[in-house]
């Protein structure tokens, strides 16, 4: 009896431990994760064809890979937020709408249609209501060469303007910000934004993007070449808003960012009363003078400010037709004077893109 006794308690002894076992388990699997992520890579194609058709055009194809990846940790105290948004991509051209071997076939032109690196990390402390403190770290650069090109087929030319980390910018800002449910800004008055070209041949033809050479340098002497400065560190202001909102209407989400930067040593550097002294690499005008009438500014203190400040807006439209399909828009202006310029724009540099992507995203936690 005491046998069976003995045996009967241990077998609900181990029934209760097993039981308080799973109980414990599901309640630690039941514990809301720190991390939320979001990961969505996508693949945007579109393509245009024109044969005998008298309003003519240009056959095209593009394709174009992106991914977009948000990666937050919530703390009752901060919140540390890590976004990645990258794209690259190729459009295939035909450019003279023939298919003659001899001047390249039928698409005989590619040329790079996207290409981005983005990077942020940001901690965030919330201090009094909607009002906090943040530390953020932006990384701005791009995989692979561009290039400006003239010509079509076996004709075309083109010269290198920029490449990986050429130009490459890091941002790290200690903010002041506001922050709603769909919208923030930021309002930094201590900002350190340096600039990288990592590329010789980019600074001997002239495409400093703002790195100030020593006078130690100088392009017609190869000698000094070695002299060479890669990175220039700039300290000023920063304002950064952004606004994202999912389902506007059903199944479309609109997301919209604006950055300004100011650099506190630019007006010295811009040399004002001497343009031939500017140690930034400054658009010209097609005849070869200043850009923008830039000696009827020296007087005018606002508009000296203004073209001296970096600008970057950016928005994207999202509408959703099922889980991996989706068309969208995207429009990124920027204004930047201490790039030389392609073509008549000069310091404006406008990006624009519309189409259709299919994509995939993973979640955590699953909604």
């Amino acid at each position: 009896m005491i046998k069976k006794l003995f045996v009967l308690t241990a077998v609900v002894m181990l029934a209760a431990g097993s039981i308080y076992a799973q109980d414990n388990e599901k309640k630690e699997s039941e514990k809301k994760s720190p991390w939320s992520t979001n990961s969505t890579p996508a693949l945007k194609a579109s393509e245009m064809m024109f044969n005998n058709w008298s309003t003519s055009g240009n056959s095209q194809i593009d394709l174009t890979a992106t991914f977009f990846g948000n990666y937050k940790y919530t703390h009752t105290k901060c919140v540390w937020d890590n976004i990645a948004d990258m794209a690259y991509g190729y459009a295939w051209q035909d450019l003279d709408n023939s298919s003659d071997d001899k001047v390249g076939g039928l698409f005989e032109t590619r040329r790079k249609s996207n290409d981005k690196i983005d990077l942020t990390s940001a901690i965030s402390w919330k201090a009094y209501k909607d009002w906090g403190a943040s530390f953020t770290a932006n990384l701005k650069t791009q995989f692979g060469a561009g290039y400006e090109y003239s010509g079509i087929g076996v004709n075309q030319t083109q010269e290198q303007v920029s490449g990986f980390f050429a130009p490459a910018y890091l941002t790290t800002a200690l903010s002041f910000e506001h922050k709603k449910e769909n919208w923030s800004v930021s309002l930094s008055f201590l900002t350190g934004k340096t600039t990288f070209v990592c590329n010789d041949s980019l600074i001997i033809k002239g495409n400093n993007y703002g790195v100030i050479q020593d006078d130690e340098f100088d392009i017609a002497d190869p000698t000094t070449y070695d002299k060479i400065n890669h990175a220039y560190f700039g300290i000023g202001s920063y304002v950064k808003a952004m606004y994202l909102k999912k389902n506007i209407v059903t199944n479309l989400d609109l997301y919209a960012r604006f950055e300004l930067f100011y650099d506190y040593l630019k007006p010295r550097n811009m040399s004002w009363d001497d343009l031939s002294k500017t140690k930034y690499t400054v658009a010209l005008n097609e005849d070869g003078t200043p850009y923008d009438d830039l000696d009827e500014m020296k007087d005018k203190w606002f508009k000296k400010r203004a073209f001296e400040t970096d600008i970057d807006i950016e928005l994207k439209l999202d509408y959703r037709f099922s889980s991996f399909l989706s068309a969208n828009f995207v429009f990124n202006t920027k204004w930047d004077t201490d790039f030389s310029g392609i073509g008549k724009w000069g310091h404006w540099q406008i990006y624009q893109m519309a189409g259709i992507q299919l994509y995939f995203n993973w979640k955590t936690p699953k909604e």
